[in-house]
C-alpha cells in the first residue's frame, strides 16, 4: 500500500456514514443475532477458531450480514477478499481465484471471498465458483436479501451453512442509538450531542429491526440540527420525527417480504379474520403495492375459499378490481377494503376449487374417455346414421327441469366432483340437488 492509498482510505474511514463507521472489529462487539454468535453457538465457536467453512448470511437489509463479515475479516488468518454481485463480473471472480491458488500453493493460505448481494448472480456466475468451493481453493461467504434456496444455486447451497438473522430487537436499536451519539471513536460523540429518551424508543420502533436506517436518522438529526444555548445539539423527539418521515417496511415486491405479505393477506381472508386481511391490505397499500395486482389476489380467493358458498363474493370482487382500475388511488384503497372484507366475511367453501382438480386428476388418470353418444352433437350432417344424440332427454321437458341420464362417460359412472357444503348458499345448492334427484327416482319407479 502506497501512501496515497493509505490517506485515500483514512480519509474514506472518516468521512463514510455512520452506520459503516460504527461496524464492530470483534466478534464481542456484534449487537443482536444472539441465536447464531451467542458464546455457545456453531458460527461463534468457527469464528474464534478461524475454522470456517462456505457459509450464507440470509435476512433482511440493516441486520448485520456485513458486519459479520467484517468481523470475519479482522478475526480470520486467510486472505479476505469482497466483491460486491451488483458491479462484479466473471473477471473479478477470475482474479480473486488466480490470486487464491498463488495463496494456497505457494503459502498453503486459504482464501475467504465474501460476495455481498450473491442472489444478484446468475446460475453462470454461481455455477463459476462451485469447483473452487468443492476442492477448497475459496471458503464461499455469501449474503442476501432473498431467500438463497430461491435464489442461490442450489449445488453451492450444499456445501454451505446457511445462518438466517432476525431483524434487530427494539433493545438492541436502542443500545446502538445510545453508541452512535456518544462514542467518540467511531461515532459521533465528539459533536457533544445528547438524545432524548423519547427519541430513542421513536427511532427504534419505526427502524423496523434495520440497524442502518435508525443510524442514519441519527446522523442526520445531529448534522442539521443546530446547538443549543448550553452548546449541546439536542435530539429531541420532534428531531427524531423529522429525521424519519415515513416508517420504512421490508416490502421488496420480487422479494420474500413480498410473497410473505400476500400470503398473510390471502390466509387472513380465507381465515374469515377481516381485521387481518385489511390490516394486510393497508400494509401493502403503503409500501405501493400495485392496486391490480391486490384484486387479482382477492378475485382468486373469492372462488377459491368463498365458491358457491356466497357466490356474490366474486362479483364484488370483480367489480371492485374493474372500479379500482378506473378510479385509482387514494380512494382504490376503500374499494380494496370493501372487497376485502366482504371476501373475509363471507362463508366459505373450497368444494367447486377440489371438483376442477378432482376432475383434472380423473382425466389425467383416465385419458379421453368415450363421451356417451346420447350426448353428442347431431347437429352436422350425417352424424344422425351413427346414433349420435339419439335418446337423449332434454332436462326442460321433465319436472324441475332435471331428469336422470347417463352424463359422465360411462367409465366414471357414479363419481361425485362437486360436493356442496353445507356453509351460506351451498347448503341451498345441495338441498336443491338432493331434492331433484329423489324425485326424479321416484318418478321412474
Amino acid at each position: 500500500m502506497d501512501l496515497f492509498e493509505y490517506m485515500r482510505n483514512s480519509n474514506q474511514e472518516k468521512e463514510s456514514p455512520l452506520a459503516a463507521r460504527l461496524r464492530p472489529a470483534k466478534l464481542d462487539e456484534v449487537v443482536g443475532q444472539q441465536h447464531i454468535i451467542g458464546k455457545d453457538k456453531l458460527l461463534y465457536r468457527a469464528i474464534k477458531a478461524d475454522k470456517l467453512s462456505s457459509i450464507i448470511f440470509y435476512g433482511p437489509p440493516g441486520t448485520g450480514k456485513t458486519t459479520l463479515a467484517r468481523v470475519i475479516a479482522n478475526t480470520t488468518s486467510a486472505e479476505f477478499t469482497q466483491i460486491n454481485a451488483t458491479v462484479a463480473g466473471k473477471k473479478d471472480m477470475e482474479a480473486v481465484v488466480e490470486k487464491a491458488k498463488e495463496l494456497r500453493g505457494m503459502y498453503g493460505k486459504k482464501t475467504i471471498l465474501f460476495i455481498d448481494e450473491i442472489h444478484r448472480f446468475n446460475k453462470g456466475q454461481q455455477d463459476y465458483l462451485l469447483p473452487f468451493v468443492e476442492d477448497g481453493t475459496l471458503i464461499l461467504i455469501g449474503a442476501t436479501t432473498e431467500n438463497p434456496y430461491f435464489e442461490v444455486n442450489g449445488a453451492l447451497i450444499s456445501r454451505s451453512v446457511i445462518f438466517e438473522l432476525h431483524p434487530l430487537s427494539i433493545e438492541d436499536i436502542k443500545a446502538l442509538i445510545h453508541r452512535a451519539v456518544y462514542d467518540k471513536d467511531k461515532g459521533m460523540g465528539a459533536y457533544d450531542a445528547v438524545i432524548e429518551e423519547d427519541a430513542v424508543s421513536f427511532l427504534a420502533e419505526l427502524s423496523g429491526g434495520d440497524a442502518r436506517h435508525a443510524l442514519n436518522a441519527v446522523e442526520l438529526g445531529i448534522m442539521t440540527t443546530e446547538r443549543s444555548a448550553d452548546g449541546k445539539i439536542h435530539i429531541t423527539l420532534a428531531v427524531a420525527q423529522e429525521c424519519i418521515q415515513k416508517r420504512v417496511l421490508r416490502y421488496d415486491k420480487s422479494g420474500d417480504s413480498h410473497y410473505d405479505t400476500i400470503s398473510a393477506f390471502i390466509k387472513s381472508m380465507r381465515g374469515s379474520d377481516p381485521d387481518a386481511a385489511v390490516y394486510y391490505l393497508s400494509r401493502m397499500l403503503y409500501a405501493g403495492e400495485s392496486v391490480t395486482f391486490i384484486a387479482r389476489r382477492i378475485m382468486i380467493c373469492a372462488s377459491e375459499d368463498v365458491g358457491n358458498a356466497d357466490p356474490m363474493a366474486l362479483c364484488v370482487a370483480v367489480n371492485a378490481s374493474l372500479a379500482v382500475e378506473r378510479v385509482g388511488m387514494p380512494e382504490a384503497q376503500i374499494i380494496l377494503s370493501q372487497a376485502v372484507s366482504y371476501v373475509a366475511c363471507a362463508p366459505k367453501s373450497n368444494a367447486a376449487c377440489n371438483a376442477v382438480f378432482q376432475a383434472s386428476e380423473a382425466v389425467r388418470q383416465t385419458g379421453n374417455l368415450p363421451i356417451p353418444t346420447h350426448l353428442q352433437d347431431a347437429h352436422y350432417k350425417g352424424v344422425a346414421r351413427l346414433g349420435h344424440g339419439t335418446g337423449y332427454k332434454y332436462a326442460h321437458d321433465y319436472p324441475n327441469h332435471y331428469v336422470r341420464q347417463q352424463y359422465l362417460p360411462y367409465e366414471l359412472n357414479g363419481r361425485e366432483f362437486y360436493q356442496p357444503t353445507g356453509n351460506g348458499y351451498e347448503m341451498k345448492i345441495r338441498e336443491h340437488m338432493k331434492r331433484i334427484k329423489e324425485e326424479a327416482a321416484h318418478d321412474t319407479e
